[in-house]
């Protein structure tokens, strides 16, 4: 099941994806899961932004589930 993440004055998508998931790499999940704040670069306080579980925002679309 998918967690939130209320934003503080000055946070950006890699921030965020580095607070959230240890991996900026993390932040192309969070903006699909987003898409409504994609335009925002820098976050002012209070947004609450969906962060999908860590176990799929990091899975490599590219790649079959057994080359993962």
């Amino acid at each position: 099941m998918p967690s939130t993440y209320t934003t503080v004055q000055g946070d950006m998508w890699d921030m965020i994806a580095y607070k959230v998931y240890g991996n900026e790499k993390q932040m192309r999940e969070l903006l699909r899961a987003n898409e409504r704040y994609r335009h925002m670069a820098v976050f002012p306080a209070g947004v609450t932004l969906t962060c999908p579980d860590a176990k799929s925002a990091g899975r490599n679309r590219f790649l079959p589930p057994w080359k993962e």
